[in-house]
């Protein structure tokens, strides 16, 4: 049976490169990045799998009035097992890709598949159509060769992952958490290393601050008249990036990098002309903090960095979380991490390590929902950037390691 799928997988090709193709075709953009969502990504990859066999599907769409169609579409394709009493299996991919980024960086046009030196290049090619790819390359195997297994199995395709999961994971949990029963399996195929060696039981504690000073606009040639609010942007920056590094210290090593990331990043526009103190200036930080640290003490700390500069420099600071949660963590002698390390090493010929990561997937929100689940892939790590590519040979790989999983 073993040999009969990956027989199946490794003739596979043609389908990863089809599917890879027609899904990098639909970008599939969250409204909070510009975009219409994944209306018709969704649309798309529910027609394929029914022309492929694949046909018990469930469309939870969300509200969005932002999005295509006023909705963010998260789709379940669903192989029934022999054995009821089995735990599921869960495969989650997500169908949301970012921005292009700098056109200019790119060798290829992002929206159009280009094959070469076996790999797949365009955007979203590895983050995460790889992992979708892969998942129902494996499904294909078992269901297209009407090859009896045990365990259903569930391929569970979530909108929003890179804009914060609200009208993905985070609502399902929320609102229909009754699909996934006690015991289940679940594997996020959305981390992962070059070699596939790594399996992500953890994920840092995340929170995204928006951060607001406010001076006084006034003509360049007259600063006396203003508080010129890039100044003290860029001074706060710097003070918060320096000071919360101090505070926050603690290594982890089971996390790479071992310690907490604090990072300012975005910066939005004040003014348009050249000769005009600003008074308004927002800047972003990203902060991936290690779970022995609660994000109410990381708050704490900058309440108090902000309120003191705020008086020294007299003006005004004040800040929105736009995004936090704290992650719990999957214990490593959970069965699905037994399972894959089993199929992996099979696949791969090599023992994987559990590990904890400062990147973030949607297995934060399934830890915190009381779901053990993992995530694994082998990847080079393209992800957000320019030229992305998916291996082939990591899609059928994966696929192989998915399909195994499968037969558990």
């Amino acid at each position: 049976m073993k040999e009969k799928i990956f027989s199946f997988i490794n003739d596979s090709e043609s389908i990863a490169v089809e599917l890879e193709t027609e899904l990098t075709k639909i970008p599939a953009i969250s409204p909070d990045s510009g975009g219409k969502g994944e209306l018709s990504k969704c649309i798309f990859l529910e027609n394929w799998l029914k022309t492929h066999g694949i046909t018990e599907l469930l469309r939870i769409d969300i509200p969005d009035e932002r999005a295509q169609g006023g909705v963010r579409p998260n789709l379940i394709a669903t192989l029934k097992g022999t054995d009821i009493n089995l735990p599921s299996l869960w495969i989650m991919s997500h169908l949301d890709v970012v921005p292009v980024g700098e056109i200019s960086l790119w060798k290829t046009e992002p929206w159009t598949v280009v094959k070469k030196d076996g790999k797949l290049f365009g955007r979203g090619t590895e983050d995460n159509q790889q992992g979708l790819t892969s998942s129902v390359i494996a499904a294909l195997s078992l269901a297209g060769q009407n090859i009896a297994h045990k365990r259903t199995i569930k391929l569970l395709f979530v909108a929003d992952e890179e804009c914060g999961s609200y009208y993905g994971i985070d609502w399902i949990l929320k609102n229909r958490r009754e699909i996934f029963k006690d015991g289940d399996l679940v594997l996020i195929p959305d981390s992962g290393d070059e070699k596939g060696e790594t399996i992500e039981i953890a994920e840092k504690n995340m929170l995204w601050v928006k951060f607001h000073i406010t001076g006084k606009q006034s003509h360049a040639s007259r600063p006396d008249l203003g508080n010129n609010a890039s100044i003290a942007g860029a001074r706060l920056a710097v003070l918060l990036n320096d000071e919360l590094k101090l505070i926050f210290t603690k290594k982890d090593p089971l996390f790479y990098p071992d310690h907490s990331t604090i990072e300012v990043t975005k910066k939005e526009v004040n003014v348009d002309n050249i000769n005009t103190i600003p008074g308004d200036d927002i800047f972003y930080m990203d902060m991936r903090i290690l779970p022995m640290y609660k994000i109410k003490d990381i708050l704490n700390e900058v309440d108090k960095i902000i309120n003191e500069f705020a008086k020294k420099w007299t003006l005004e600071v004040k800040y929105s979380v736009i995004q936090q949660h704290e992650s719990k963590s999957t214990p490593v002698s959970s069965p699905i991490v037994g399972l894959l390390s089993n199929a992996i090493k099979e696949v791969y010929n090599l023992t994987p390590k559990p590990i904890g990561i400062g990147g973030g997937t949607v297995g934060a929100y399934l830890r915190n929902a009381g779901i053990d689940c993992v995530a694994w892939s082998s990847f080079d790590e393209m992800a957000h950037q320019p030229n992305e590519y998916a291996k082939i040979e990591n899609i059928l790989g994966d696929a192989k390691v998915m399909a195994l999983l499968m037969l558990s």
